[in-house]
């Protein structure tokens, strides 16, 4: 596909987000009929490229591997969902801005104990912002592989643009003003129709290959299935399960969205079936995926089936959707996992040490305020330079190991006997 064709899709999905939050920020009242809604599609930026690109390859690998990822969120909101009931009425006792604020509340308000989790979530989080960029990036190789060569750049400088655009949306729509609430109407809309976007552009994905698996006769899905089985190992995957209902709660961006975004604890009651229900949707399609994603492209990483697929059947507007559902996935994590951490390092490690050290008597709230979203977007910058630079550091490590693969492998020439 040509590049030319990319990137304009690309900036319009993007000015539509753009739209979405503004319209969002604006029209208070006629979100608020919709609230539950957005709030319960907000919660599904659990699903990242990982979901959308990842299950697929980790389930061309084990069958059962990817079913803790769907199956343990289900778990929380159907049969746990008194717990996410209980965490949003103590935040909004408490008035609780993040997951740090929550566990350092648990235990006296300790700001010590504030800090250590901010620096565990910063150092646990920023190489998942990478990643997402990853996927970014990985979807424009296979679906416009000859793109950095029309616009005459390297893969540094799309990624470039890729996290200033994320940096300038966040820094608009996750910091235009201090609310003590911490909720970001607009932002939180974005979200929800990039939820839209990723699960409509996987379902339609899925539809085709089942299509295209169907009028090929040299596909028979049983036989992949079959050929592909194996024994489930039990243990693995309740200790997966396990962690990731753990993670459901406990990841900020889910945190943030789950109990800081919540304005009413009445929406969660639509949320405890629509978000399984769009788990399900989300998964229904994993494994014909993979299985005709095996016989059709050996020697293709199965992580970019979701595209590839599509573009070795020619059909480039399939390949662009599932393109464009990758990028909302990633993205809708970056944003905001960026304002998560964002809140919860200005609130928790730059504001105590700057309040120690200025004087508050000629400070007004608004002085005070101003400051706050200076630090929190110079934050947001700073977090996503960081996780720019992991995700050059994985480049140039995947690169070293191709190169010392393909040394290997020349190397039984040049043995001697």
């Amino acid at each position: 596909m040509q590049g030319w064709i990319v990137v304009p899709v690309s900036l319009a999905y993007l000015g539509i987000l753009f739209l979405i939050a503004w319209y969002g920020d604006r029209q208070k009242k006629w979100l608020s009929n919709w609230r539950p809604w957005v709030y319960s599609l907000s919660i599904a930026v659990y699903c990242t490229s990982w979901t959308f690109y990842g299950t697929v390859g980790q389930a061309s690998a084990n069958p059962w591997a990817f079913l803790p990822i769907y199956l343990a969120p289900i778990i929380v909101f159907t049969l746990g969902w008194r717990v996410i009931a209980r965490l949003i009425l103590i935040a909004k006792r408490e008035h609780i801005t993040s997951i740090a604020d929550f566990i350092a509340a648990r235990y006296g308000k300790s700001q010590g104990l504030a800090v250590v989790v901010t620096l565990i979530a910063v150092a646990g989080i920023l190489p998942y912002i990478a990643l997402q960029l990853r996927g970014i990036t990985m979807g424009l190789e296979v679906v416009a592989p000859d793109l950095a060569s029309e616009l005459g750049y390297q893969d540094k400088h799309i990624s470039w643009f890729v996290v200033g655009a994320l940096a300038i949306f966040t820094m608009l729509f996750g910091t235009r003003h201090i609310d003590n609430t911490e909720h970001h109407r607009g932002m939180m809309m974005a979200v929800a129709f990039e939820s839209i976007v990723k699960l409509v552009a996987f379902l339609v994905v899925g539809v085709f290959i089942l299509y295209l698996a169907w009028d090929r006769p040299d596909i028979h899905l049983a036989e992949l299935a079959s050929s592909t089985y194996q024994s489930p190992n039990v243990p693995t995957l309740l200790i997966h399960t396990g962690l990731t209902m753990m993670a459901i709660v406990c990841l900020p961006r889910q945190f943030h969205t789950m109990v800081v975004e919540n304005e009413r604890a009445q929406d969660l009651h639509t949320a405890r079936w629509l978000f399984p229900v769009y788990l399900v949707l989300m998964g229904l399609f994993v494994l014909p995926i993979a299985w005709v994603g095996q016989g059709l492209l050996m020697g293709t990483s199965p992580d970019t089936f979701v595209i590839s697929i599509p573009k070795f059947a020619e059909a480039n507007n399939i390949a662009l959707l599932a393109f464009l559902g990758g990028t909302s996935a990633a993205s809708g994590m970056v944003i905001v996992s960026t304002i998560a951490l964002a809140i919860m390092m200005s609130n928790d490690l730059v504001m105590p040490l700057l309040l120690r050290r200025i004087k508050l008597a000629h400070r007004s709230h608004r002085h005070l305020s101003g400051l706050l979203l200076v630090i929190r977007r110079a934050l947001i910058c700073l977090l996503l330079f960081g996780a720019w630079l992991f995700y050059q550091r994985s480049i140039r490590s995947t690169h070293s190991r191709q190169l010392a693969s393909c040394h290997s492998q020349q190397l039984p020439s040049l043995h001697p006997l």
